[in-house]
């Protein structure tokens, strides 16, 4: 199938959609979409990346690794598997002083 005839099907069943979900109106869906949101559902069901760019028929490995610094889970999933050598592990919540100073800039 040709990219136009993809984007083609995408709009129908977009429009159809929208019927459901208004919200859908606002918002851009395109085939590059569908496939970035694919790859970075595969990378964080923990599939190797380089099984990524293979499906994504990516020529180089650098091409997938931008899923790889758009993750935050997955940065997320990586700082929690170490721990600060003086410190407590989890995520930094800050106290009302510095959210108030923050907001204030």
């Amino acid at each position: 199938m040709s990219r136009d005839g993809v984007a083609y099907l995408l709009a129908k069943y977009v429009a159809i959609a929208c019927q459901h979900c208004p919200s859908l109106q606002h918002k851009r869906v395109t085939p590059h979409d569908l496939r970035h949101s694919a790859a970075m559902e595969l990378l964080q069901s923990g599939v190797d990346c380089a099984v990524i760019a293979l499906w994504l028929g990516h020529e180089s490995m650098d091409t997938t690794q931008i899923y790889l610094h758009a993750s935050l889970e997955l940065k997320e999933r990586a700082l929690e598997k170490t721990t600060p050598v003086n410190g407590q592990s989890g995520r930094y919540h800050p106290d009302d002083e510095l959210m108030a100073f923050l907001k204030g800039l």
